[in-house]
């Protein structure tokens, strides 16, 4: 055999390795790829092993069957009550029927991710700024929902949307804090107001069981000079005469009574007071 039949044989060779490579796929268990032939659709394959004829067969998608993650954003966009807010959002989303996603929709990632921003502006134009900042779970719900209506037929299936920040302007920022002081302070001054009523309803009760009972006002009267007068340090008590007369200490023998407990007070004070 001589040299250029050697040099035909290998170039043969050479040929069908490169065919075999070139009609040899491996899919993975998570993917799922498009197969057309000449042009035309014929199936899915995958996944593992996949003999496709070169030049004849094509893959024009790899599809991803897990659940794909997708951040996504609208910004500068009004609400209902036309206050610009920038917001932040995350779609879960996930492929179920790989030929209507291959066939139905060009670039189904990129059309999913603008499909959920428009979404996000219409929802975010028909809601007002106090709901969206407290029912959060409410305006996922609804995105979702309008999400899931414009990819219909897409062969691809919404999991979730979580909206993860509502950023506002840093002057409405400063005048909601001004207005939540204020909401604060108006509140404690209502409980302080129910607190006084209250306070005042004690009293006004203790009054007419005082009335209808002078020993309890008498036993009342005397507990408050106990209380002023255990204390260790000099303390001027000031007490009406009616008290006084009340509990039996009138006048100059009342003084003469308030002066002995106080010295009492004193000496007893100075007896348990250590070296």
């Amino acid at each position: 055999m001589d040299a250029f039949t050697l040099m035909i044989v290998a170039v043969i060779l050479i040929v069908v390795l490169v065919l075999v490579a070139l009609s040899i796929r491996i899919v993975k268990q998570w993917e799922r790829i498009v197969v057309l032939f000449l042009g035309k659709f014929i199936g899915i394959r995958g996944p593992g092993l996949i003999i496709l004829i070169p030049f004849l067969n094509t893959v024009p998608y790899i599809v991803d069957l897990r659940v794909i993650t997708t951040s996504f954003n609208a910004e500068q966009t009004l609400t209902k009550d036309t206050v610009p807010v920038n917001v932040d959002a995350v779609l879960f989303w996930q492929v179920y029927d790989v030929e209507k996603a291959a066939l139905q929709v060009k670039e189904y990632r990129e059309s999913v991710l603008l499909a959920a921003q428009t979404a996000l502006r219409d929802v975010i134009g028909k809601t007002v700024l106090a709901d969206m900042l407290a029912g959060r779970e409410t305006i996922d719900h609804e995105l979702q929902k309008t999400i899931q209506s414009r990819i219909e037929g897409w062969g691809i299936n919404v999991l979730s949307v979580e909206i993860r920040d509502v950023v506002i302007p840093i002057q409405l920022q400063n005048a909601m804090s001004m207005q939540a002081q204020a909401e604060r302070e108006r509140q404690a001054r209502v409980i302080l107001g129910d607190s006084e009523r209250q306070i005042a309803k004690s009293f006004e009760d203790a009054a007419k069981t005082y009335a209808d009972n002078p020993t309890a006002l008498h036993l009342r009267g005397m507990n408050m000079l106990y209380e002023g007068l255990k204390t260790n340090n000099s303390v001027l008590i000031l007490v009406p005469s009616s008290v006084l007369n009340t509990m039996g200490l009138g006048d100059t023998t009342g003084i003469i009574a308030l002066s002995q407990t106080l010295k009492k007070a004193k000496d007893d004070s100075m007896e348990k007071t250590p070296d």
